[in-house]
């Protein structure tokens, strides 16, 4: 047998610059494929517009360039023109976007869309923004369907995200920057390799209208929905240190609470709340929350046991707003008409919801009362103050602070007096600390510095929930492991005061 060296060198010399050739200029094609269209692969009319479109891209300046006509994006069909590549998993695209010109058509659109193929009746979802400053998530949940939309609270945004995690399609936007908030989402069954792009729609046949689309950026998702998530629920006795498992489940799993009276661990799973015994653990139990079936990982229980208050997501769009419902199920009724706002904290007295609000583009502390009204704000720190949470004897907010510069405990008067940082932390980003029902201990989870933006709080971390006094003083480590978002989000001490439940993970392959 000849060596490679030997095989190299029976090659005809005409070969092997011909295969040179051939490299250099498949090379050099994809080189100038890429300064050509920039992110997308390809660009086209999608439907039969009567008026072509077209796509231009600046490498030096980085803006890309669309034309496009068009009767709409709407009922069963489309016509627009969009610029594509296709990808495959989950993934986040954002843009800064602008018309060119005052336009035609009010209802003119252009945005970034996902879609499951090319055809004019495909499935998709995207976040358009309208001439007339309407912005919405329009999506068509089956081939050939009807489209339906959810329009935003906020409007004339021009910095836009769509993304996808698994079945769930979430639009942001934001003025003047980008936002990590929602602002409207919805669940589709889109293929795993689908295509993805910008697009301008002009609403109108016989007119083609401009757009430009700046700042973009891409990123794969490594999202849970990824791989196969394993949930622990567990339970910690600060005494022993002891861990015991309550139950695995082969999903996701968040945020447990601990009933007043002991008997069971609500959490969240799927946009839904479930409960389990934490001594005798069977079937998880559902609690019905009727149409509130985008909740998410903020959910207290009142003291007495009556009620549970819950953050949920409107199938209208506009972020998380803030409920309350019997504890044993039923109507949940609004207590914040304004989102975003994520529920953290019920006074002991059931007189005060306290909840983390964005209001014009900064995250603050706020708190409302228990049948609704007018808001009150307590924080005006610039970047995110989050997580309130009352003490036991409704005096004091604990809660999580960026304005020092790593996240760090705090603590303040329930009127939002007196607010006071409690940890010092140089290593590690400290959030949502939780108090014991006798006053007497905090536990919270911390993410090392690195590891994350102080004003982060992602899955998929190793992570420590350490304990430190009520009063104050030095905090110790009580456990370290795999998990951050969901592992420990709301309180979850016992009544005992002794022990506590929060959520680890495994992913799966």
């Amino acid at each position: 047998m000849k060596s490679t060296a030997e095989k190299t060198k029976s090659v005809p010399r005409k070969m092997i610059a011909l295969a040179t050739l051939i490299l250099i200029f498949s090379t050099m094609t994809a080189a100038a494929q890429q300064a050509t269209n920039g992110f997308f692969t390809s660009y086209g009319d999608i439907g039969s517009p009567k008026l072509n479109g077209s796509f231009n891209y600046n490498p030096s300046t980085r803006i890309y360039t669309l034309t496009g006509a068009g009767e709409n994006m709407w009922l069963k069909s489309d016509e627009f023109f969009m610029a594509w590549k296709q990808v495959s998993g989950d993934f986040s695209i954002s843009a800064k976007v602008a018309f060119d010109g005052k336009g035609v058509n009010a209802h003119r659109k252009i945005g970034l869309i996902i879609r499951e193929s090319l055809a004019a009746d495909a499935k998709y979802a995207d976040a358009a923004v309208h001439g007339d400053g309407l912005i919405s998530l329009q999506y068509r949940d089956a081939t050939g369907g009807e489209t339906r939309e959810a329009v935003a609270e906020i409007k004339k945004a021009n910095f836009i995200t769509l993304e996808r995690s698994g079945r769930k399609i979430t639009m942001k936007a934001g003025n003047g920057s980008f936002t990590k908030t929602p602002a409207s989402s919805v669940e589709l069954d889109i293929p795993a390799e689908c295509y993805v792009g910008i697009f301008i729609c002009s609403h109108e046949a016989e007119v083609v209208e401009k757009a430009f689309f700046s700042e973009l950026q891409f990123q794969p998702l490594n999202q849970r929905t990824q791989t196969k998530v394993t949930s622990i629920l567990e339970i910690f006795d600060t005494a022993t240190g002891k861990r015991t498992v309550v139950r695995e489940f082969p999903f996701l799993v968040e945020a447990p609470n601990w009933t007043p009276d002991g008997k069971w661990l609500v959490y969240n799973s799927g946009g839904k709340l479930y409960k389990i015994s934490p001594a005798t653990p069977g079937e998880p139990q559902l609690i019905n929350t009727d149409f509130a079936v985008r909740c998410n990982n903020d959910h207290v229980i009142t003291a007495d046991g009556k009620f549970i208050a819950i953050s949920n997501s409107p199938a209208e769009g506009g972020g998380s707003r803030v409920y309350t419902l019997p504890f044993a199920g039923g109507i949940p009724r609004l207590i914040t008409p304004v989102g975003p706002s994520y529920l953290h904290g019920v006074s002991p007295d059931n007189k005060f919801l306290a909840y983390c609000a964005e209001r014009k583009g900064n995250f603050d502390i706020y708190t409302i009362t228990f049948n609704g009204g007018e808001e009150t704000r307590l924080t005006t720190a610039d970047d995110l103050d989050d997580g309130p949470e009352y003490s036991p004897d409704g005096k004091y907010i604990w809660f999580n602070s960026v304005r020092s510069g790593l996240m760090q405990v705090w603590r303040m008067k329930a009127d939002g007096s007196e607010q006071t940082q409690m940890t010092f932390d140089e290593t590690l980003n400290s959030w949502f600390p939780h108090i014991s029902p006798n006053g007497s201990q905090i536990v919270y989870i911390a993410y090392n510095k690195g590891d994350l933006k102080p004003n982060e709080h992602l899955a998929n971390k190793n992570v420590e929930l350490r304990l430190m006094p009520a009063a104050g003083g030095e905090a110790r480590t009580l456990v370290k492991l795999f998990g951050g978002q969901g592992t420990i989000n709301v309180n979850s001490w016992a009544p005992d005061s002794k022990r506590f439940a929060f959520v680890s993970y495994r992913l799966e392959n």
